[in-house]
């Protein structure tokens, strides 16, 4: 409390603070906010009802075109790297050294579980060397 003595200002806004805090609170529990029935819960307000005439549109989800290199292994870049993260991931990389992308491929193998076979990996790691490395992507 001594620093609270030096600064009165503080001490103000943090009785305010607490007492705003504990209004809100009673205010929740006379509502029924905190009632045993409605502990745990999530409340929203009722959804509105669409009359006949009502307009209203949806759209799809925006996919975004795949802007990988055309080339060997981009097939299984498609195919395998899809199962965890789309391969947009990869364009959004820095441009990494060769030796990089292969680690990278060895982790998301040994590390994270991706089910890649050998001979897949191969073609994928040589693909990012080809197309995404600092020498090729300026």
């Amino acid at each position: 409390m001594n620093s609270f003595r030096h600064h009165p200002v503080l001490l103000v806004a943090l009785l305010l603070s607490f007492a705003l805090a504990l209004t809100v609170a009673i205010a929740q529990t006379r509502i029924g906010s905190y009632s045993p029935e409605n502990l745990g819960k999530i409340t929203q307000p009722a959804p509105q009802v669409l009359s006949e005439n009502s307009l209203y549109e949806t759209a799809s989800y925006p996919a975004f075109g795949l802007d990988l290199a055309p080339g060997e292994g981009r097939a299984e870049v498609q195919i395998y790297c899809n199962t965890c993260h789309t391969p947009r991931y990869i364009l959004m990389q820095p441009p990494l050294p060769a030796a990089t992308w292969d680690a990278e491929v060895h982790k998301m193998i040994k590390t994270l579980g991706a089910p890649i076979p050998d001979a897949d990996a191969q073609k994928i790691i040589q693909y990012l060397q080809t197309h995404y490395t600092p020498e090729i992507r300026k």
